[in-house]
C-alpha cells in the first residue's frame, strides 16, 4: 500500500530496489525476510509459500517474536516498493488500528515497535513536527538510548555526535554548542540543541510502581502518547504531485510532490520538501472521487469548502498519482470503519485499564495543534485550487455559487459539516 521511502536508518532507495522477502532454499521451501520499522530482518523458512496465507505468515512473525495475541490487531503485512520494483514484506503498525486502544497496551514489545516505527517517521520528517514537539520527542528518545539524564555524563556527551538520531535532519545544525554545554562552559548551543538538551533534563523518571526510574516500557508509551497530538499519526502515506498556484508575470506553475496522509480520520496533504502540510481534511469536510482518463495520469479529487476573497467558494483540489485508485478506495474503506462502533472487546494479557497517569495515560481525545504558523496547520494558499460554480459548469474563479457537488461520495447527509454553496440571485462572476 505504501509508496513510500522508509524511516530514518533504513537503506536508501538504490539499496532497498535491490532487496528481496523471498528466495528459494529448497523443492518446497522459501526462505522469506519480513522487514521491521527499524530494518531489523525477521527470516523465516516457509514450507508450499504459494498455498500460504497472509494470516499464516503474520503469526509465524508474531511467535518469532513472542508477541502476545493483541498484535494480530496492532500490526498488519505491508508491501513496500518504493521504486515500483519487486517489493519487500514489512510488518508494522495497521492503519485501522485505534489510537484509544494503542493507550492500552502495556506489552513492552509491542510498544517497543511501535515505538520505533514512529520515531523513525519523525526523524524522515514523514510526520511533520514543530521545533517544540520534536525537542519532547528527541529528548525521550535520548532517554531511552542514553538513560536518565545526569549533568556531565560520559554518555550524556555523545548526544551532539548522534544529533540526527534524535531530531530531524533539518534542525541538525552542526556545531560546538551543545558540546560545551554538556560540558558546563559557556559556549551556547543552536536553538534545535539546546532546546532538546532542556527538553531531555525534564523527562520524567518516576516508574509505575513509585521508583525512581521507569521502565523503558514507560517511555515509549509518553513517545507515542505525544505523537497522538499529530493528526497523521498511523496514517498511510501515498506518493502525488499537486500543482503550484500560478507565479510571475508569465503565470508560471508546474507541480509539487506532496505525501497524502489517510487514517481514521482523515486526509492530509503534505508538502515532501517543505515538510509542512498544505491541506488537513477531515471526512465530514470533504467529498472526493478519482479518474483515470486515457492516456493520463489518475488523479485523485479532493472537494471542500473554502472562501475567495471572503466569498465563500467550492474547492476542487486535483492529486496527480498512480496509486489515486488506491487512496479512494482507502478512503471509502475508513469512512465505512469510522460509521460502525466498534464493540469493547475482553482485556488480555497484552493489554489493560491504565494502573497509573504517569505511565499510562488516560486515552482520551487529544486537541488539535493550534499553534499559530504550527507546520500541522493547511496552508491552502499554497495550493492551486479550482473554484467552479453552477453543477461545476463554470470551472474558472468566480464569486461563487453552485447547487450540488461534482462527487456523490462523501459521509451521509447529517453526518458531515461539508455543505454545498447555494446560489443567489445575483450571481457575479470574476
Amino acid at each position: 500500500m505504501d509508496g513510500t521511502e522508509g524511516s530514518t536508518g533504513q537503506p536508501g532507495p538504490a539499496e532497498r530496489s535491490h532487496r528481496s522477502s523471498v528466495s528459494s532454499v529448497g523443492a518446497r521451501a522459501a526462505d522469506v525476510l519480513v522487514y521491521l520499522a527499524d530494518d531489523t530482518v525477521v527470516p523465516l523458512v516457509v514450507e508450499n509459500l504459494p498455498s500460504l496465507s497472509a494470516h499464516e505468515l503474520h503469526r509465524a512473525v508474531r511467535e518469532v517474536l513472542q508477541l502476545p495475541d493483541i498484535a494480530l490487531d496492532v500490526f498488519a503485512l505491508w508491501l513496500v516498493s518504493p521504486l515500483l520494483d519487486e517489493p519487500f514484506l514489512q510488518f508494522r503498525r495497521n492503519v485501522f488500528f485505534p489510537k484509544r486502544r494503542e493507550l492500552q497496551i502495556r506489552d513492552e514489545e509491542v510498544l517497543r515497535l511501535l515505538y520505533e516505527e514512529a520515531k523513525g517517521n519523525v526523524l524522515a520528517a514523514r510526520y511533520p513536527c514543530d521545533v517544540e514537539d520534536c525537542e519532547a520527542l528527541g529528548a525521550l528518545v535520548c532517554r531511552v538510548q542514553l538513560g536518565p539524564y545526569q549533568p556531565g555524563q560520559p554518555a550524556a556527551c555523545a548526544l551532539r555526535e548522534k544529533l540526527d538520531s534524535f531530531l530531524p535532519a533539518h534542525l541538525c545544525k552542526r556545531g560546538q554548542g551543545l558540546f560545551a554545554a554538556l560540558r558546563g562552559r559557556g559556549t551556547r548551543a543552536g536553538p534545535g540543541e539546546q532546546g532538546l538538551l532542556n527538553a531531555y533534563r525534564q523527562v520524567q523518571e518516576v516508574g509505575s510502581d513509585g521508583g525512581c526510574e521507569a521502565a523503558l516500557g514507560t517511555h515509549y508509551r509518553a513517545y507515542l502518547f505525544k505523537c497522538h497530538e499529530l493528526p497523521f499519526y498511523g496514517c498511510a502515506f501515498f506518493h502525488g504531485e499537486v500543482d503550484k498556484p500560478a507565479q510571475g508575470f508569465l503565470h508560471r506553475g508546474g507541480r509539487k510532490p506532496v505525501s497524502v496522509a489517510i487514517s481514521l480520520e482523515g486526509v492530509h496533504v503534505i508538502d515532501s520538501r517543505e515538510k509542512h502540510v498544505l491541506l488537513g481534511l477531515r471526512f465530514q469536510e470533504l467529498s472526493w472521487d478519482h479518474t483515470s482518463p486515457e492516456e493520463e495520469e489518475p488523479i485523485l479529487w479532493l472537494e471542500f469548502d473554502g472562501d475567495s476573497e471572503g466569498t465563500p467558494v467550492n474547492k476542487l483540489l486535483k492529486i496527480y498519482s498512480k496509486q489515486a485508485e488506491l487512496m479512494s478506495s482507502l478512503i471509502e474503506y475508513c469512512i465505512e470503519l469510522s460509521q460502525v462502533a466498534e464493540p469493547a472487546g475482553p482485556q488480555d494479557s497484552a493489554t489493560g485499564p491504565p494502573s497509573d497517569p504517569s505511565s499510562s495515560p488516560a486515552p482520551v481525545e487529544r486537541p488539535k495543534l493550534r499553534r499559530q504558523g504550527s507546520v500541522v496547520s493547511s496552508r491552502i494558499q499554497h495550493l492551486s485550487t479550482i473554484d467552479y460554480v453552477e453543477d461545476g459548469k463554470g470551472i474558472r474563479r468566480v464569486k461563487p455559487k453552485r447547487t450540488t457537488s461534482f462527487f456523490s461520495r462523501q459521509l451521509s447527509l447529517g453526518q458531515g459539516s461539508y455543505t454545498v454553496v447555494q446560489p443567489s440571485d445575483s450571481l457575479e462572476q470574476g
